[in-house]
């Protein structure tokens, strides 16, 4: 997603002036290329976050369109005052971008892990949400964020991401969800990484003859709540999937628009991560695998899930 994210920024300030890239002394060998060819618009802030988020904000202020870039929960947590006060009070056109989302940064530990920034940014007033489910989305968010020019939040993987859309053409629009995959029997909404692994789960559970829907909820605030209500309507059961604290982030956006939904109350289940800090040690995919996060987790919970609410036929 990384890759993705730079690549198209580099295309925008091509055609727009306005874009400019910050970042906190980080994310070399990626960001050279638009530091050589718009020196005049990029800046490193060096590693004081705060800082990074105030002047990003002033530059805003005279014009420019500011993509404010760090690592993990660093531009989120250590600076929230100054997202909250300078970012979203003045409605500063500054996208915060946050690389190595959830357990990317695995074995470093829980300072580096992102588990639960979408819950603070999502309450911000103003403040859009966006964690893309792949490079394709990745590279549009960034497209669709600059031309939106207001406070945002963008929430990418750190690099390697698998692709799952076949084509770059996609209909991408902020606050309304994609939807990957039909399905009638139970809806995956999945945000960011845990996209790819929702749709591999989809087809695993079509072999046990569990037609399951996938939608890619690329947009945590604004929330598609339509298409929340179509899932409820029109399949059996609803879960959802985020590598983010099951407390705050997609997972009580869906149940939220779900309590107020009177017209269906299908089975429901969060899967993200517990509201602890996590003590294993390993990579991001062994990390996952501890929270029921990767393939074989995601076909346990369904099967659990219909099974135990009487669902499957």
């Amino acid at each position: 997603m990384r890759p993705a994210f730079l690549h198209s920024l580099l295309d925008l300030a091509e055609h727009d002036q306005r874009i400019n890239l910050v970042v906190g002394d980080l994310g070399f060998g990626l960001v050279e290329p638009f530091a050589q060819k718009y020196p005049d618009r990029f800046l490193n802030i060096g590693v004081a976050e705060q800082n990074l988020i105030t002047v990003s904000t002033g530059m805003a202020m005279c014009g420019k369109v500011v993509f404010a870039y760090s690592i993990a929960n660093f531009p989120t947590l250590r600076c929230l005052e100054q997202i909250r006060n300078d970012i979203c009070h003045h409605d500063a056109s500054v996208v915060v971008v946050s690389v190595g989302c959830g357990l990317n940064y695995g074995a470093l530990g829980v300072t580096h892990h992102a588990t639960e920034d979408l819950a603070i940014m999502r309450a911000l007033p103003g403040m859009t949400a966006v964690a893309p489910g792949d490079p394709v989305e990745a590279a549009l968010a960034t497209r669709a964020l600059a031309k939106q020019a207001r406070p945002a939040y963008l929430r990418l993987g750190k690099a390697g991401e698998p692709r799952v859309h076949a084509s770059d053409v996609v209909d991408f629009q902020l606050g309304k969800a994609i939807k990957v995959r039909e399905g009638s029997d139970v809806t995956l909404i999945a945000s960011g990484t845990m996209l790819h692994n929702s749709v591999q789960a989809a087809e695993r559970l079509a072999d046990q003859g569990i037609d399951a829907r996938v939608l890619s909820m690329h947009t945590i605030k604004p929330l598609d709540t339509g298409a929340v209500h179509d899932a409820a309507r029109e399949t059996r059961a609803i879960l959802t999937l985020e590598e983010h604290s099951v407390i705050g982030g997609l997972g009580s956006a869906v149940a939220e628009t779900l309590a107020e939904f009177n017209e269906a109350k299908p089975p429901f289940k969060r899967l993200g991560i517990p509201s602890v800090f996590i003590r294993e040690v390993g990579n991001q995919d062994y990390l996952k695998n501890c929270y029921s996060l990767s393939v074989e987790g995601i076909l346990r919970t369904v099967t659990a899930m219909l099974e135990t609410e009487g669902v499957r036929q």
